[in-house]
C-alpha cells in the first residue's frame, strides 16, 4: 500500500507507547493521512500510563482514544495460567498474548471510528507482525492490516530506531522516547518483557535489567508473606476468602509477588521465524498462579489427565507465542484443557520468600472418580496388606 492510497482511507494506529508505532502514527498524520490514534490500556506504565500518553500524543497530532482492555488482559492471563501455557524457558506469553487482546479489543472501536486500516509498528518479518496479521484475519477480516516496515518509502524515512527517536524529539515529544533506542520494554498488567542490543549478548548479566513489576530477591521484604488462593475449575476466584475478579486477583498477586522478589526469567527463545533471541521477562502474579494451579492439578487429576494436560499445555504455549490461539488445533486444545481443569476446585496456600514460591497447603474439593489416595504411614504403618492390589 502506497502513501497516496493511505491518504484516501481512515487509519487506526495502535499507539500504546512503543517508539516505532508512535513515530509512524505521528509521521502519517503529518503527511495528510486521516489518522485516529488508539491507546489500549493493558495496564502498561512505560513510557507513560495510558491516559498521560494520550495527552502527550494529542499535543503532536490528532486526539488519541483510550480503550480500557485491562479486564480482557487479565482474563487471558488467567487462562494462560489455567492451561499452564508457557513458552521456552517458562515465559508466560504476556507479550504475545497481548496481541490477541489488542486485535479483539480494538477491532470494533476502529470500525466505530470509521477506520478501514489497522496500523501497528512492529518490525517487518518479526514475531509480532505475524501475530497481528493472523489475529486480524480471524477477528477483523474487514480491516486492512498495514505493516509499516514492509514498505521502502517508510524504511527510507526511518531506517532505524535512532531516527525514530530523533524525529519525535524534533516534534516536541518527551525525550523519554529516546531511552528506547537500544532497549525495548513491552508490558501489560500480566507481565513485562525486556529486550535490547546488550541483553541479546549471552554474557550480559540479568542484573543489568531494572525490574518494573518485581524486585531482586536479595532486596525482597522480610519475613515473606503467604496468600490463600481459591480455585474453581482451575480459575482463581478468591484470595484469602475474599471473592475477586480475574483483574483484581492478578493485580493483588503482582503486588505480593513483586515485593517478595518473584520473578525474573532470562530466556533464549525459539522465535516464529526460526531464529533465537534472548530476553528477560517478569510476571510475578502469573508465576504464583501458575505454581498454585499446578499443585492443585497434581492432587485432583489422575495420571492420564496430568499427562494429557502437559501435552495440551505445550501446544497452547506454542500457539499463544506464535499468535495462533484461533487456529483449529489451538481451539481443540483449549476445549480439552478446559475439560481437564473442571475437577480442579479447592484452595492452595502459597508461601512467598525472596523469590521462592512454596505450596504450603492444598485443600482439594470433591475428588473425581479414578483418583485415589494411598496412605503409606498414617493407616497401617509398615504392616503388609493382604488385599490384592487394584488394577491401574
Amino acid at each position: 500500500m502506497k502513501l497516496a492510497e493511505l491518504r484516501h482511507r481512515r487509519v487506526g494506529v495502535l499507539m500504546s507507547g512503543g517508539l516505532s508505532c508512535t513515530a509512524v502514527g505521528v509521521w502519517l498524520a503529518e503527511q495528510g493521512v486521516d489518522v485516529v490514534p488508539f491507546v489500549a490500556d493493558l495496564g502498561q506504565r512505560v513510557p507513560f500510563p495510558p491516559a498521560e500518553l494520550a495527552r502527550v500524543l494529542g499535543r503532536s497530532g490528532p486526539a488519541a482514544r483510550v480503550v480500557d482492555l485491562r479486564a480482557e488482559t487479565a482474563e487471558l492471563a488467567v487462562n494462560l495460567a489455567r492451561w499452564q501455557a508457557t513458552h521456552d524457558g517458562g515465559y508466560w506469553n504476556t507479550t504475545s498474548g497481548s496481541r490477541h487482546t489488542l486485535v479483539t479489543g480494538l477491532a470494533q472501536p476502529l470500525r466505530d471510528a470509521g477506520c478501514t486500516v489497522l496500523v501497528h509498528g512492529c518490525v517487518g518479518g518479526g514475531n509480532d507482525e505475524g501475530r497481528f496479521h493472523r489475529y486480524a484475519a480471524a477477528h477483523a477480516p474487514d480491516l486492512t492490516v498495514f505493516s509499516p516496515w514492509r514498505h521502502e518509502w517508510l524504511r527510507e524515512q526511518f531506517p532505524g530506531r535512532r531516527e525514530m527517536a530523533g524525529y519525535l524529539r524534533q516534534r516536541g515529544l518527551p525525550a523519554i522516547f529516546g531511552d528506547y533506542v537500544d532497549y525495548s520494554v513491552d508490558g501489560t498488567l500480566a507481565g513485562f518483557s525486556h529486550d535490547g542490543g546488550e541483553l541479546e549478548e549471552l554474557d550480559t548479566p540479568v542484573s543489568t535489567v531494572t525490574p518494573l513489576m518485581s524486585t531482586w530477591p536479595s532486596a525482597a521484604r522480610e519475613p515473606g508473606e503467604s496468600v490463600r488462593i481459591r480455585f474453581e475449575a482451575g480459575r482463581p476466584v478468591a484470595l484469602d476468602d475474599v471473592p475477586l475478579s480475574a483483574l483484581a486477583v492478578l493485580t493483588r498477586l503482582n503486588q505480593l509477588g513483586g515485593r517478595n522478589g518473584v520473578a525474573l526469567r532470562s530466556v533464549v527463545e525459539n522465535r516464529v521465524n526460526g531464529t533465537k533471541c534472548r530476553g528477560v521477562y517478569e510476571a510475578p502474579g502469573l508465576e504464583i498462579l501458575g505454581a498454585a494451579v499446578a499443585g492443585l492439578y497434581q492432587v485432583m487429576l489422575d495420571k492420564a489427565a496430568v499427562d494429557l494436560m502437559g501435552t495440551l499445555s505445550r501446544r497452547l504455549g506454542r500457539a499463544a507465542y506464535e499468535g495462533r490461539l484461533d487456529d483449529p488445533a489451538a481451539r481443540a486444545a483449549i476445549l480439552g484443557a478446559d475439560l481437564l481443569a473442571e475437577p480442579a476446585t479447592g484452595e492452595v496456600k502459597v508461601d512467598l520468600y525472596r523469590g521462592t514460591i512454596a505450596l504450603a497447603r492444598v485443600r482439594a474439593g470433591v475428588t473425581p472418580p479414578g483418583v485415589r489416595r494411598q496412605t503409606r504411614f498414617a493407616a497401617g504403618g509398615h504392616h503388609w496388606s493382604t488385599e490384592e492390589p487394584a488394577l491401574v
